[in-house]
């Protein structure tokens, strides 16, 4: 089944031309099923582009999916035109009192800042509260990650002596677990971050479990005991070239930065990077919606509040 967006979003002729199904709105409005709703919390700097990694994975999967697409309010974009996010992005306001089946909130370029800084703090939070009884299952990404463990859990992060920058191998510590069907016993994910959480905070928390872990880049996948939350610290979704244009945005300003670790081949900045991780990460959303989300979330969206 295809995933629904706009047909003027710029993800929509992207996704297209790369034969992967997706479904006007104006059509999926007259099936008569319930799809899926999953909203998602887009911080990342290059809206459209993160648009697109993140519906390319959803889309891989037979079930119809809803998007939602959210920004902060409190938060002025720099990188998107303010007329996409007026046309295709609602607001927490718009939406805290519906109810959805999905809610991913991704990674974000403020790791070195204290959580309480960022400007939009304070409406995250609020997005997060209402995720407990209004959300059925919750999808956090890198500093998304960082931010849930720490507003739900009290995990702190910590600043890295350099950035952690790469594609990481990473083993399946819980191999039975839903979201690692499929999974190899040992796969690649992209990490680019400057800060961390540790294992030793994680463990002090009886409802958290560890499920993927990397001996380089440290814990990846960590899920709460009802499988209702999920907190993810690598970049999966990241397209071939992401990693490759964050090192040279970063080379260009004479900022102190090394050559990703495991990327390049032989280290030679000018070789094209193996996509050694796509499948995983087709994978991960896959199973996220299918068994964390499709098999488990009511068809009644208001007996959520219930759980």
């Amino acid at each position: 089944m295809p995933i629904n967006i706009p047909n003027n979003l710029p993800a929509f002729k992207a996704l297209s031309s790369e034969n992967i199904f997706v479904m006007a709105d104006t059509v999926a409005v007259h099936q008569d099923i319930r799809p899926l709703k999953i909203a998602v919390v887009n911080i990342m700097p290059k809206k459209i582009e993160t648009e697109t990694q993140i519906l390319r994975l959803l889309s891989n999967s037979p079930i119809q999916v809803d998007i939602e697409l959210i920004q902060m309010a409190s938060h002025e974009s720099k990188n998107t035109s303010s007329e996409h996010l007026a046309k295709f992005y609602k607001t927490f306001e718009d939406i805290k009192d519906e109810y959805t089946d999905g809610l991913i909130i991704t990674g974000a370029p403020v790791e070195q800042i204290p959580f309480e800084e960022v400007d939009y703090w304070k409406e995250l939070c609020e997005i997060m509260e209402w995720s407990k009884s209004r959300v059925f299952s919750s999808f956090h990404i890198c500093w998304g990650a960082q931010a849930g463990l720490y507003y739900h859990y009290g995990i702190p992060k910590y600043d890295l002596p350099r950035k952690m920058s790469g594609i990481f191998p990473h083993r399946a510590l819980m191999p039975s677990h839903p979201i690692l069907r499929g999974f190899d016993e040992v796969f690649n994910v992209p990490h680019s971050r400057h800060t961390e959480i540790r294992r030793g905070d994680i463990e002090k928390v009886p409802g958290l479990h560890i499920l993927t872990e990397s001996d380089e880049s440290g814990v990846h996948i960590i899920a709460d005991k009802t499988g209702r939350q999920f907190f993810v610290t690598g970049h999966s979704e990241y397209d071939r070239d992401t990693i490759k244009s964050e090192y040279f945005r970063d080379y260009d300003k004479g900022l102190d930065i090394e050559i990703p670790l495991h990327y390049f081949p032989c280290d030679n900045v000018n070789e094209t990077p193996y996509f050694n991780w796509r499948a995983h990460a087709n994978l991960l959303f896959t199973n996220w919606l299918n068994y964390c989300v499709y098999q488990e979330t009511p068809y009644d969206l208001t007996k959520i509040a219930k759980l």
